[in-house]
């Protein structure tokens, strides 16, 4: 599209598209599109949208697999837990809104995710947060930070969903870029799973909700598809992008949930489809391509709380809390009813048609009219919005100096004059934040904020009975990845089903949200591939489908990339749950023992937090992950704890994994978790203190030689380290740290950034 003047860019480049990818929609529609249609191809073919720099590679991840129900391509995979009961589980990220305006960047995705979640059918149970920040000593850290957590505070505690645990990462590197993760975990009877497609020609066309208003357009294209060019300054252009940011409101939601679930017991809808990215252009297209059909959209019925929007304007909008319902006629009045006894506005937008046959394939157009019968304003294939942007293979290339940065590692460090000082540095809690949710609500928790991974009772309103549970983690490691985005990734992979396993849960799916920085740069996308391929090694292995996921490329600022930052959520299955599981607090008197692959322990630093943290060496090779002896490790501590779960024998006392921090950090946590000491011994200087190889898990048992026994005939190795006692963390030759300078240190960290002094 030319110019209108020699000053004046491009509406296509203003919007975010290509002067190729405009040349692709005039071949697709045989003529230019007017500013509605554009609009709605910049939105739909964004990078948030269409994930164009990433399908090529998302394709070689595992997505099929026992119990899977639902895989990629939804609103969220679903996996089939048994007693007729599914669990439905997404993760997505809200990382540039959050880094403008922090409480509704963060508020907002939380409502996000909860829509894919009920979309589906379930009723969402849990939510989790992974979080990114730079360091708190800033003060621009502290607003970002404070915001995020009581935007997902403010969200989740008045929507009624208890956030159940997270992780917090806190690295210079995310200084401009703050990473905002957001996980849902939902159930429902299998019998009301329900699929985001359209069907039936003559059904109604129904938008359920809130009121469409400017807030969040552009959201998608503006926002999470471009970086931010903060290049000398200390904060990005937050007034030229505030207006992109939508604005949530819980109660609305809360209200919007139950309605639709309602709907979906009694049968009423056909199809449902939440509004998130691209607001009605993507609810429209998305449901109508899935389901082979057309749609014909009337503007006019669309409820708006603004006065003269733009067509564009109403079908971008990315207003929360609504909805897309497909509904046959004869049900519209039973709709009503149930929308208006839960106080949910439903208004007929629209009418699926009939598909155009071409080729032999129906391929339904995406119709839009400002007026019943009035003139067209955009007339476009459906599928050419969802599903037909262009697919990218962007040049790829590793760091040039890969072979140095390996080859230089944390190694050649002297050891620490005093170690006990290095430990407490590592340690703070994250209580400061889980304090500011409610992760007891719906009275499921079994184990939540704090634990290795969340644990929760599969029961509900409208669920079968059963004694089954379900667990849930999210796991990222950019130290790792930074330095191997393969081998770190796969590490953060088994790192997850280790989580799992310490609260007695079998793995069974993987959802990943890749956060990435510019797409353009061929590091960047070396690092993606890279990842991608690291975690399909390790799940394939492991034997997990990946259901679902998110890509979020153009985290830069100024033109620096965050670091390779892939998140995974794992979800587990307990078979029965009529215990508590041991948690890590040991007691006294109980044989401390490290349960880890058979052989020699690999004790390289390199990732560590002692390397990047104490001593800013972001190099090196990391230790080796045997995949094979990870998978017999975790069946080994799934097993013992399974059994105490199911009211059986319980050999443990306490089980914590081994990740970041090292066994350091890992028998601290147990030791300020049970209030109780410990006399250690065998731990091989400062490398066996902090080093992270993976594969380990600390229990505590006062039968010791059985622990060895079951640990030999499954092909696992035993290393006892001491007795648990005592008010005071003895660790021979390296430490002694009384447990009040622990606590100290621990719960300390967090507040006094913000001043507080206990």
């Amino acid at each position: 599209m030319p110019a209108a003047s020699g000053d004046v860019e491009p509406l296509h480049r203003a919007l975010g598209l290509t002067d190729e990818e405009f040349g692709l929609v005039v071949g697709i529609l045989g003529r230019e599109p007017n500013h509605l249609e554009l609009a709605m191809y910049a939105v739909m073919w964004s990078e948030h949208c269409s994930y164009k720099s990433s399908r090529v590679h998302l394709a070689r991840l595992p997505n099929e697999g026992p119990g899977v129900l639902v895989g990629p391509g939804e609103n969220a995979g679903v996996i089939d837990a048994g007693d007729g009961i599914a669990v439905a589980i997404r993760i997505e990220s809200h990382n540039h809104p959050s880094a403008i305006e922090p409480h509704q960047g963060a508020a907002t995705g939380v409502g996000g995710i909860l829509r894919d979640i009920f979309t589906m059918g379930a009723r969402p149970l849990a939510l989790m947060d992974p979080l990114c920040f730079g360091p708190l000593d800033e003060p621009r850290q502290r607003w970002l930070f404070e915001g995020v957590v009581g935007g997902i505070s403010a969200y989740g505690n008045a929507v009624g969903v208890p956030t159940v645990g997270g992780e917090l990462t806190f690295d210079p590197a995310y200084r401009h870029n703050p990473l905002v993760n957001v996980l849902c975990l939902g159930a429902l009877p299998t019998s009301r799973l329900v699929l985001g497609r359209a069907s039936g020609p003559g059904n109604l066309v129904v938008l359920l909700g809130a009121t469409t208003g400017r807030d969040g357009i552009g959201g998608v294209s503006v926002l999470a598809s471009a970086g931010f060019e903060a290049e000398g300054r200390d904060t990005p252009p937050e007034d030229a992008k505030r207006p992109s940011v939508q604005v949530g409101d819980p109660y609305e939601e809360k209200r919007l949930i139950e309605a639709c679930l309602e709907l979906l017991d009694d049968g009423l809808v056909v199809g449902l489809q939440d509004l998130g990215g691209a607001g009605l252009a993507c609810a429209t297209s998305e449901t109508a391509a899935r389901g082979q059909v057309g749609m014909e959209v009337d503007l006019s019925a669309v409820p708006r709380r603004e006065e003269q929007m733009a067509p564009w304007e109403v079908m971008t909008s990315e207003s929360q809390e609504r909805m897309l319902a497909v509904v046959t006629p004869p049900n519209w009045d039973a709709v009503t009813e149930v929308c208006a006894r839960w106080e949910v506005r439903a208004s007929v937008i629209g009418r699926v048609t009939e598909p155009a046959v071409v080729d032999g394939a129906p391929v339904g157009r995406l119709v839009v009219r400002e007026h019943p019968g009035g003139q067209v304003v955009a007339d476009v294939p459906a599928t050419s919005l969802a599903d037909d942007a262009p697919r990218y293979r962007r040049p790829m290339a590793p760091p040039g100096d890969l072979a140095e940065r390996r080859a230089a590692g944390p190694e050649h460090l002297a050891p620490p004059a005093d170690s006990g000082a290095d430990l407490l540095a590592l340690l703070a809690d994250p209580s400061w934040v889980y304090r500011q949710y409610d992760h007891q609500l719906f009275l499921n928790t079994v184990a939540g904020p704090g634990a290795d991974a969340a644990l929760l009772r599969l029961a509900g309103p409208g669920l079968p009975p059963s004694r089954r549970a379900v667990a849930v983690t999210t796991d990222g490691n950019p130290r790792w990845c930074a330095i191997d985005p393969r081998a770190g990734t796969a590490m953060v992979v088994a790192e997850a089903v280790a989580n799992l396993a310490c609260v007695g849960a079998r793995a069974v799916a993987v959802v990943d949200c890749c956060n990435f920085g510019n797409p353009e740069h061929p590091e960047v996308m070396w690092q993606l591939s890279e990842a991608i391929d690291g975690m399909a090694e390790a799940c394939v292995a492991l034997g997990l489908p990946v259901i679902g996921g998110n890509v979020s490329l153009y985290n830069e600022s100024g033109g620096a990339d965050i670091p390779p930052t892939p998140v995974i959520g794992a979800l587990g299955l307990v078979e029965r749950l009529e215990r508590r599981p041991p948690g890590a607090g040991w007691s006294a008197g109980s044989t401390v023992v490290v349960v880890h692959p058979s052989g020699p322990v690999d004790p390289a630093l390199a990732g560590s937090r002692w390397a990047v943290e104490r001593h800013e060496v972001r190099t090196g090779t990391l230790p080796a992950l045997d995949l094979a002896a990870h998978a017999r490790v975790v069946d080994l501590i799934v097993e013992l704890v399974g059994s105490g779960l199911a009211g059986g024998p319980e050999l443990l006392d306490a089980v914590h994994d081994v990740s970041a921090g090292g066994l350091g950090v890992a028998l601290a946590e147990m030791a300020l978790t049970a209030g109780v000491g410990a006399r250690l011994s065998g731990i091989r200087g400062h490398a066996g203190l902090f080093g992270e190889s993976p594969s380990r898990v600390v229990v505590a048992t006062t039968r010791p030689d059985e622990l060895a026994d079951r640990a030999r005939r499954a092909g696992v190795g035993t290393t006892v380290l001491g007795e648990a006692g005592g008010d005071a963390l003895v660790i021979e030759g390296l430490l002694a740290l009384e447990l009040a300078e622990l606590d100290a240190a621990f719960s300390g960290a967090i507040p006094a950034a913000f001043g507080e002094t206990g």
